[in-house]
């Protein structure tokens, strides 16, 4: 990818470069990510990429380590959310100004609306099943039905919202507003914002640490973590991470941080916040998600187009699996 494009994220897009600039800025993931102690649930058996340049949903079958099927989705696609049973993707396709459901079973697209100018961050409600859009260009968050996809709901924000968390009970929702350098924290009953917390500059991705009680940012521009206490809504501290990091996942003890231009993941102690490891993985690595045992994490990377797994008790890269092109998977994707 052309080194301009990497570096465009200091500049204020037009519509019509939207795709280009989230090539750069994007930071993830956006999702959250709750420890689990290894044998409470079993592993994720498919995982649901997004590949933005080839429009494109990849079905991955985890344990074959192959991807199964590649459906087509248009709009550049980013976002990625599964229903609660898993029979739904959802999917932000921002330049078709789309929101796009997918039957998990048939591997169909069984429909598609517009939702907003930019959307970007998606999220899904663990109770009601509600779908939550970030809108990038509008400052807001929609409330989408999970069947119409028509809206039912929504809410200013800061300035372009982009990642998307939903606590385990469903009651509160946080969108991580990359220009206003905050984290919005919003009712899930009233659709109210309850409140905000300043995070460093530039987050885009939020992960919600249910055991911890608090949440996580990956700030794009001072390459940092930004660790939250969502009890007291408090900024408890920065956590140096590598250059442009853009998703954040926890598995057992260990948090994990995407860099896209350091080529790595940064494992960090979830307690003490110190450095462990720097992990060496494809290409610009962006969305990242655990596995429900706790024992590995899934790691998206654009530029190599693959799917990497990350064993959690040896921080090494232990499968790579090719999917589509220029794969992001901003969101929760694994199931």
């Amino acid at each position: 990818m052309p080194i301009a494009f990497r570096n465009a994220w200091t500049a204020r897009p037009q519509a019509g470069q939207f795709f280009f600039f989230l090539l750069v800025v994007t930071v993830l993931s956006v999702g959250q990510s709750p420890a689990i102690v290894a044998g409470e649930e079993t592993t994720a058996r498919s995982a649901y990429v997004t590949n933005q340049l080839g429009n494109s949903l990849s079905v991955v079958d985890l344990a074959a380590g192959k991807q199964t099927a590649e459906i087509a989705i248009g709009g550049k696609p980013a976002g990625i959310a599964l229903s609660p049973d898993g029979s739904r993707a959802f999917v932000a396709a921002p330049d078709s100004r789309e929101v796009v459901a997918v039957d998990t079973s048939t591997q169909k697209v069984i429909n598609r609306a517009a939702v907003g100018q930019g959307p970007l961050g998606i999220a899904v409600n663990p109770v009601t099943g509600a779908v939550y859009v970030a809108d990038w260009y509008e400052h807001r968050l929609y409330a989408v039905d999970p069947l119409t996809l028509a809206i039912t709901a929504t809410v200013a924000t800061g300035q372009s919202p982009s990642g998307v968390a939903v606590t385990p009970d469903g009651a509160t929702i946080l969108t991580a507003d990359r220009d206003s350098n905050q984290v919005s924290i919003i009712d899930a009953a009233t659709f109210k914002v309850l409140g905000t917390i300043p995070t460093g500059d530039r987050p885009f991705g939020v992960t919600i640490d249910e055991e911890a009680g608090r949440a996580y940012t990956a700030n794009v521009a001072s390459n940092s973590m930004t660790v939250l206490d969502l009890k007291t809504r408090t900024r408890l501290s920065d956590v140096p991470v590598g250059l442009r990091p853009y998703a954040i996942a926890r598995a057992g003890t260990v948090l994990f941080v995407t860099n896209q231009h350091a080529e790595s993941v940064s494992a960090i102690d979830a307690t003490t916040l110190a450095p462990i490891k720097s992990i060496r993985v494809g290409s610009f690595p962006e969305g990242i998600e655990a596995d429900p045992t706790g024992t590995a994490v899934w790691v998206a990377c654009w530029d190599a187009n693959t799917l990497e797994k990350i064993d959690v008790a040896t921080l090494t890269v232990t499968a790579r699996i090719a999917v589509g092109e220029g794969p992001r998977a901003f969101g929760k994707f694994l199931r």
